[in-house]
């Protein structure tokens, strides 16, 4: 959705977390291949210390606002019959 307009993940709090838990992937997975399990282990805990941080800062107010989409001219899901039909 390259035209959406809500901001989905423009924010610090976002960036920082993506930030840590992509350099957490990226330890994690190299370790593995070198065969250092704690050097794995400690990639996957970064990976999770980066969820951790972007909650964190979501919740001292740096994350996306939370607000209702608005949903303009779209049709209902589910079109109800009318109220005389009987089965």
């Amino acid at each position: 959705m390259a035209g959406s307009s809500h901001g989905h993940g423009h924010t610090p709090a976002a960036w920082t977390g993506v930030i840590i838990s992509f350099i957490g992937f990226l330890v994690a997975g190299a370790l593995m291949v070198m065969g250092s399990v704690v050097g794995f282990w400690v990639g996957m805990a970064l990976i999770l210390l980066g969820a951790v941080v972007g909650g964190i800062m979501r919740a001292m107010g740096l994350g996306q606002n939370q607000k209702p989409l608005k949903m303009v001219g779209a049709a209902p899901l589910v079109a109800r019959e009318p109220a005389a039909v009987e089965s």
